[in-house]
């Protein structure tokens, strides 16, 4: 029976699905109270010629990366090349980002994806070429080392490794701005036409869909900073993100989204893909059978013999506990079944073990400071963010990134507290 449980651990690994794949259950696409966001954003770059811009948000677990491989092989069926770059193998996410480095990663990014997938460094000899000599002529930075191979790859690794390094850097290209961002849209310009030569099309699509910048977030008294630089990169350089001859995917920070509702009018009108948690509860509070028996799905899809170990209505609890996000789900389960196989209990697991995971996964969100529970008791009541001022970014940040607030959308987006919280505030 040992062998069973640890089966059913090892099925609920928290990886993203390539698509294809037998575990993937398309509850987006069959959400009858709104469109599949992911469609859409795959429907407007089929109907766009020229370039174009979308944002996608979700917080950490909501199953993004695994719709993002999902969006690419759409794009790629509609006969687009698609360039899908994790960023976090490129920066730094818990510093201060600006234009200037951000578009440096960026186009790293790009030249690596071109050379893996037609087998030619086209970066080399261009974009890095351009941009060691434009380092040394102009910014004078002394770390510069000679050579453009081995310049390359100090900058990738300092730029991601070495803050005080970034620091130096984006204060050097301060007054460099234009020419950086100038040079990093012939990058791409070329980019585009290399694609095209080698595919034969002069009209061949070039998608780069660029992940994980989402997880940017500061840390500790920096926080604010690394906060407030995001906006900038957003709202302040929309016009320099737009990269002419190429259609762009970027993921953002669920907190923009209440902080700039209107975001998605600075990159061509197109509304920002919002991935939400799954939607186990109405927003009056009601159950949402159609979510829950999403949960199950997933669950079915992974071990279908799940019921061996837990009930229907147990599977239900722990969806409800969860609030419909994936990878605290399977963190519940995963804890049931680790007990399980501790205390070599009896099957369905008793009751006790459910309650003893919910009560781990809700101490790692406590305690809840004065100040957070006044906060979190007005989205509770509003199911709105409740962003009062600027000012408060960083703490409403902390409560995406921790998953103390979930986002969820039947129609219109909405926010609410953590279940697991919502009952110690209802105290």
């Amino acid at each position: 029976m040992t062998a069973f449980l640890r089966d059913f651990y090892k099925s609920l690994q928290d990886t993203p699905l390539e698509p294809g794949d037998a575990k993937y259950v398309p509850y987006l696409e069959h959400n009858a109270s709104d469109a599949d966001p992911i469609g859409c954003i795959a429907t407007r770059i089929d109907l766009t010629d020229a370039a174009s811009v979308n944002l996608v948000s979700g917080q950490r677990g909501s199953g993004k990366s695994t719709e993002l491989r999902r969006l690419k092989h759409l794009l790629e069926k509609q006969g687009c090349v698609v360039f899908l770059c994790d960023m976090q193998d490129y920066m730094n996410l818990t510093t201060a980002v600006e234009i200037t480095d951000f578009f440096i990663t960026v186009m790293g990014a790009l030249g690596e994806a071109t050379r893996i997938e037609f087998g030619e460094d086209i970066a080399r000899e261009g974009y890095w070429e351009r941009l060691v000599n434009f380092l040394n002529s102009e910014v004078e930075l002394k770390e510069i080392k000679a050579g453009v191979e081995a310049a390359r790859i100090d900058i990738v690794a300092s730029l991601k490794e070495d803050p005080s390094y970034k620091s130096r850097l984006q204060a050097g290209l301060r007054g460099h701005v234009a020419r950086l961002v100038r040079q990093s849209h012939e990058f791409a310009s070329q980019v585009v036409d290399h694609v095209r030569r080698k595919t034969g099309d002069p009209d061949k699509k070039v998608v780069l869909i660029v992940d994980s910048l989402e997880q940017i977030r500061g840390v500790g008294t920096e926080a604010s900073e690394v906060h407030q630089s995001v906006e900038n990169l957003f709202s302040g350089h929309a016009s320099s993100l737009s990269i002419p001859k190429l259609h762009v995917v970027y993921t953002i920070p669920p907190y923009l989204t209440p902080l700039s509702p209107n975001l998605g009018r600075n990159f061509g009108g197109n509304s920002i893909c919002n991935l939400p948690s799954v939607h186990i509860r109405h927003r009056d509070g009601k159950e949402d059978r159609q979510g829950l028996d999403v949960m199950k799905e997933i669950v079915e899809k992974r071990f279908p013999e799940w019921e061996k170990i837990f009930t229907s209505p147990q599977i239900d609890r722990l969806a409800l506990s969860s609030g419909g996000d994936i990878r605290d789900f399977f963190r519940l389960i995963r804890d049931c079944l680790v007990r399980s196989i501790s205390e070599k209990s009896i099957l369905p697991v008793p009751e006790s073990l459910l309650d003893s995971a919910e009560n781990a996964l809700r101490r790692e969100m406590l305690p809840i400071p004065k100040e957070d529970a006044e906060w979190l008791a007005r989205i509770s009541k509003s199911k709105t963010a409740e962003l009062g001022k600027v000012e408060e970014l960083p703490q409403l940040a902390r409560f995406f990134d921790t998953h103390v607030v979930l986002n969820y959308r039947n129609g219109e987006d909405w926010y609410d507290v953590h279940p697991l919280l919502a009952k110690i505030l209802r105290q």
